[in-house]
């Protein structure tokens, strides 16, 4: 398993080994974390929702580290539909809201676009889904 690792404001937010990889059509992969391996005292819960055709719907957070507020920074499906139980309560992080993430020791670039989450490292090859001129796909 790859070693994950999320920062923001000098904390390490999430930490994992055991996080699930889900990957989507034209998407980097996007990294569910277990509860278990989360900071919950910098969670709050956000009013955002959005609804995914596969996964159903989602619930979002946003952290607070000391002074620093992150609105809608990550994201969890508190039902999803049955090809997703897996990801139950799992979070999902932006990278592009966060100071760092890293998979292993490689620091994560943020998928194009302001809808999606992946990140992107360096053995990926795109093009990915938010990049201009991929909104039809």
């Amino acid at each position: 398993m790859r070693h994950l690792r999320v920062e923001l404001g000098g904390v390490v937010i999430a930490e994992s080994r055991r996080a699930l990889r889900v990957i989507e059509t034209s998407s980097p992969p996007v990294y569910y974390f277990p509860p278990s391996d989360v900071r919950a005292e910098f969670l709050r819960e956000s009013r955002h929702s959005t609804f995914c055709e596969w996964k159903g719907f989602a619930r979002y957070w946003s952290l607070r580290v000391g002074e620093r507020f992150v609105e809608d920074a990550a994201w969890d499906y508190p039902e999803p539909d049955p090809d997703f139980e897996v990801i139950q309560a799992h979070l999902a992080f932006f990278s592009g809201k966060m100071d760092a993430c890293y998979v292993d020791e490689q620091r994560v670039e943020a998928q194009p676009g302001a809808y999606y989450g992946g990140w992107v490292t360096p053995e990926l090859v795109g093009p990915f889904k938010g990049e201009p001129g991929s909104e039809g796909w």
